[in-house]
């Protein structure tokens, strides 16, 4: 079987050693060569022929900013994941990576200096999204198990009458940020319902993206806090590190933030907010799935369904993971599979059609 090959891309050598350990240690992995730096990385693409890249952001001569426009003219598909530090710096830079071309990240060890704890964290962090980007490549032992709910047929529950939606939540993981960034642009200052998001992202990152989300649209999108009343054209962003949910508090909903158990090995946790949206808005509650690694937000789907909601799921062909849309797609739960270019337009009918039916039938526009 062919096995994935990897061109590590990074100054340190430290961090060079640290990846070429753990890729030496799987047998579905491959090191296709190291360059210390962008120019001599771009150099050697078509001699190593690597299937896919990860890149430092800060090196010498040419810097992973620099090198990745470069790259993408040459190499379109290739996937490249960013090698950024956990810091404010580091993430503004992963942000205009991902901006730039690149497809995914993963935030060095904190302490490089342990090897163990180092190699430990590159595996956990690293080795399943090469995997997942590279999938095509791998032998069956690296595909993702999906819970055995996504082999149930839902009972026909997705037939019901249109309903008024009262609230959007979206769940995104590997590729959200750029898939974000693509919905949100194409929705209106005027739509009329709150939008909550949770992107597995980690601390400052994820405030970072809704200060980059808010540039490129016209709602008003910001890291949730806890405490935000839920309004209409607002958009609310689960910060790094803590579940978001939602709770009633006489006639407003407002935010919560919390530091529970992790879900799926996420926190924060898409299936922890759509559980929350479900309770309170039931049919009134619109679920989307983007594109992400693994099935964060299936079981949440789940509660949204039966609580008489939709959920809307992008296609394979437009996600860069097909993971998190693949399980609700599976499980039978989503109303519509769409590639990622139509769903502004579903989310803005689906509100627009629910609260006309709402208004025929005698409900509150």
């Amino acid at each position: 079987m062919k096995k994935i090959r990897v061109l590590v891309v990074d100054d340190s050598v430290v961090i060079r050693r640290l990846l070429t350990e753990v890729l030496s240690q799987d047998p579905d992995l491959e090191l296709a060569g190291t360059a210390p730096n962008g120019r001599i990385a771009l150099a050697k693409l078509p001699q190593v022929n690597p299937d896919i890249v990860t890149l430092d952001i800060e090196m010498p001569e040419l810097d992973g900013l620099s090198t990745l426009p470069e790259l993408r003219k040459a190499y379109p598909k290739l996937p490249v994941i960013m090698f950024s530090t956990l810091t404010e710096r580091g993430a503004g830079a992963t942000l205009e990576a991902l901006a730039r071309g690149a497809t995914d990240y993963v935030t060095k060890p904190a302490n490089v200096g342990s090897v163990a704890a180092g190699i430990q964290s590159v595996k956990e962090q690293l080795i399943p999204r090469i995997k997942a980007l590279c999938a095509t490549l791998n032998s069956p032992s690296t595909t993702t198990s999906v819970p055995s709910l996504a082999r149930r047929p839902t009972g026909g529950v997705l037939k019901r009458l249109p309903q008024r939606r009262d609230v959007v939540v979206i769940g995104s993981s590997t590729g959200g940020p750029q898939a974000l960034a693509s919905v949100l642009a194409k929705l209106p200052a005027s739509f009329p319902v709150p939008i909550v998001v949770v992107q597995h992202m980690p601390p400052v990152f994820t405030r970072h993206l809704a200060n980059r989300l808010s540039q490129g649209c016209e709602l008003d999108v910001n890291e949730a806090s806890g405490g935000e009343i839920l309004r209409p054209g607002q958009v609310l962003i689960a910060p790094g590190d803590f579940h978001l949910e939602l709770q009633r508090q006489g006639a407003t909903i407002t935010t919560v933030i919390q530091q529970g158990p992790s879900e799926n090995s996420c926190r924060p946790s898409v299936d922890v907010l759509f559980r929350s949206a479900a309770k309170i808005f039931g049919p009134g509650c619109l679920g989307l799935i983007l594109t992400g690694m693994g099935h964060d937000g299936l079981r949440g789907s789940e509660e949204i369904v039966h609580a008489g909601g939709a959920i809307v799921a992008q296609d394979e062909k437009t996600s860069v993971v097909w993971g998190m849309p693949r399980s609700v797609v599976e499980a039978g739960l989503a109303l519509h599979t769409l590639a990622l270019s139509f769903i502004p337009d579903e989310l803005v009918r689906q509100v627009a059609v629910a609260r006309r039916t709402a208004v025929s039938m005698g409900g509150l526009s």
